[in-house]
């Protein structure tokens, strides 16, 4: 049975990444279960069937998997960030750092957000604010950060994140990137005020 389950398992992730692969290069419209089989080198569309009841099922699952392969990248420079500062720029760097090496996940995730997958990517986008605030809030507790509210600030932040995208698409570098974001917010939330 275990052997079942994997064999399903890495079935499913093999059609997830096709649907990544067609979403970042030729869009929405090109992600067809037709076009997912071929890129998947599967014989038959019931395989993806098998897996998911229809294209909003799938690719809700690829929001998943992108986010969970996000997660996996950014988890060992949060880990080893201390203190509030050294985290919250350690946030801002794993997470550019992300988009910038994750081109076809990042551009596949846009393409499901800009075709109608918005309540799917609700969840993960709810969750992540909860985390950037409360980090944010600990930092505040702790006295590293001046008051401010830190769902504004969250919102702030995650969208600065989430538009380096295009910016990194046109050859800004990574780490200049990074730097520029990292400066900007630390003096947001500094109690030293210039």
């Amino acid at each position: 049975m275990a052997g079942r389950e994997a064999a399903s398992a890495a079935r499913k992730e093999q059609i997830i990444r096709a649907a990544i692969a067609l979403l970042a290069e030729g869009g929405y419209q090109a992600a067809t279960f037709d076009a997912i089989c071929k890129e998947a080198g599967l014989s038959s569309k019931r395989l993806i069937t098998y897996h998911f009841s229809g294209k909003a099922e799938l690719f809700a699952a690829v929001a998943d998997q992108v986010v969970a392969d996000a997660e996996a990248f950014m988890r060992p420079a949060i880990d080893a960030a201390t203190g509030a500062r050294e985290l919250l720029a350690a946030v801002i760097r794993a997470n550019v750092a992300f988009v910038a090496g994750h081109v076809p996940q990042v551009r596949a995730l846009q393409q499901i957000l800009l075709n109608g997958g918005l309540d799917d990517w609700q969840r993960h986008h709810t969750r992540s604010m909860e985390r950037l605030a409360g980090m944010l809030t600990d930092g505040q507790r702790t006295g590293a950060f001046r008051p401010f509210d830190a769902r504004v600030m969250a919102a702030a932040l995650r969208a600065s994140i989430d538009n380096v995208a295009p910016l990194l698409a046109v050859g800004l570098d990574p780490g200049d990137c990074a730097d520029e974001l990292v400066e900007l917010f630390d003096r947001a939330v500094s109690q030293e005020r210039p």
